[in-house]
């Protein structure tokens, strides 16, 4: 069995965003070698997830409605993590869309339903965050 692991590092510019790596993900893969096997992709901080759908705008902007309206942001006084950080809301929201994600490989690549992607959802961001993408097979 082999075994290949490589870190991603993001820092993004704003406080919540969503990356496609997806091809980060297909590349890692390739570079493992693994014809048949597992990947899994998870975040490796508390305040960002890492998770399959769709690649569509839209239900880009649903995700956002849909979490402030259940872990809203502001005000900070609303949560008692809140009192030396203003993060809780993305604490909340990382529980809710999920810490990782694990992918079939079959014949070397990536086994997804119709219009899966894989997705890096920062709920904190504007500092240096890691994901880890470990891939096991033959």
């Amino acid at each position: 069995m082999k075994s290949f692991r490589k870190e991603l590092h993001f820092n993004l510019p704003t406080r919540r965003g969503l990356v496609n790596i997806t091809p980060d993900v297909e590349k890692a893969v390739r570079d493992s070698g693994v014809k048949e096997g597992l990947v899994l992709v998870n975040a490796m901080n508390i305040t960002a997830s890492v998770f399959i759908n769709d690649d569509e705008s839209g239900l880009h902007a649903d995700f956002e409605k849909w979490l402030e309206g259940l872990a809203p942001e502001k005000p900070y006084s609303q949560y008692r993590h809140n009192g030396f950080e203003d993060n809780a809301d993305a604490h909340l929201k990382r529980t809710i869309m999920g810490r990782e994600t694990v992918v079939a490989i079959t014949d070397g690549k990536l086994d997804f339903g119709t219009w899966e992607q894989i997705f890096y959802y920062e709920f904190d961001g504007k500092r240096t965050k890691r994901v880890l993408i470990k891939v096991i097979g033959d």
